[in-house]
């Protein structure tokens, strides 16, 4: 019988994986509808329903996950965890390249590289997102094998002195595996950790010359870049947590106790489920189809004021 503490942590992930899928399907919803209605919708726009579409079945494949383990269906979890490594490399990448996408249209850097990347950027966004398929695929291919790899000797292992190929390849190969995953998330982690510290410097570069001109610390102008600045510096530290605790996993530096794997999922997934939540919030047109459905307007919070820069610094181009 489980705990207490399990069902409840059970009933967490389950509630915040429910309110990721449904955020993220509304933001899919809200910003496909202009390739249903036939225009070209933004290049930013673009980006971010790839990367709600990614997280929707990111978030359900590790809930799906979760519950086989729950019950026991090791076997199923393997294969099942193929298709989750497909999206959630996607998802890096998508992620590294929204906030690439971000810091070249909001910084005010006057380097000829930052320029040119500004002038590039949105015609590349097809090409971006089509590299990240195709890094994601490749990258599954060594996942499947590695999956396959593990049924084998969980096979073999039920029966006694059956020593298999599986059995003496895999040392060797879950160290090519672990370094492959290593690197295939790193290399877009650490593009988001340069984008996300540029834009957050230029930011504050930004806030200083405003008050320098505007003393007064109520300003509506100082206060929507003081509110930007939080919200990016609170995405970081969840999003780097994210990226440690499936590095932690994946080295199997710490072994769970099966009652906190829950809260472990609980912990992980949290960032990217409010990273969802600050999109909707800071995008004009997401707030209004929220706006419409719930039919009131919504209150200007701080976190709802990030919409003044998506106005004032273009966030997404034409």
């Amino acid at each position: 019988m489980p705990s207490s503490l399990m069902l409840i942590f059970m009933a967490t992930f389950s509630l915040e994986t429910l309110i990721a899928m449904l955020q993220n399907g509304f933001i899919v919803a809200v910003l496909g509808r202009e390739w249903v209605q036939g225009r070209t919708p933004p290049s930013g726009d673009v980006i971010v329903a790839c990367l709600a579409a990614s997280r929707f079945c990111l978030h359900g494949l590790a809930l799906l996950n979760s519950f086989l383990g729950f019950f026991k269906f090791s076997s199923k979890i393997y294969y099942f965890s193929i298709p989750w490594d497909f999206i959630n490399t996607l998802n890096f990448w998508l992620t590294a390249w929204l906030a690439v996408f971000y810091c070249v249209k909001i910084s005010t850097f006057s380097h000829p590289t930052f320029l040119w990347l500004k002038w590039r950027i949105s015609q590349s966004v097809p090409r971006l997102l089509l590299g990240s398929l195709i890094i994601s695929g490749v990258t599954v291919i060594s996942s499947a094998t590695g999956n396959s790899i593990a049924v084998l000797r969980s096979t073999s292992q039920s029966s006694p002195g059956n020593h298999t190929l599986a059995d003496r390849i895999s040392p060797f190969f879950w160290h090519f595996f672990l370094s492959q995953e290593l690197l295939v998330l790193l290399l877009p982690f650490l593009l988001f950790l340069v984008s996300t510290l540029l834009l957050m410097f230029s930011l504050h570069q930004h806030l200083q010359q405003m008050r320098a001109h505007r003393p007064s610390p109520h300003d509506p102008s100082t206060q929507v870049h003081i509110t930007a600045l939080k919200s990016l510096s609170f995405f970081f530290v969840f999003y780097t947590s994210y990226f440690l605790s499936l590095i932690i996993v994946s080295m199997q530096i710490t072994a769970l106790q099966h009652q906190w794997h829950w809260a472990w999922e609980v912990v992980t997934y949290a960032g990217i489920c409010l990273h969802s939540s600050i999109l909707v919030l800071s995008s004009p047109k997401l707030r209004k189809a929220l706006k419409t459905i719930f039919g009131k307007p919504l209150t200007k919070d701080a976190s709802s004021q990030v919409i003044s820069i998506n106005n004032q610094y273009q966030w997404t181009s034409p």
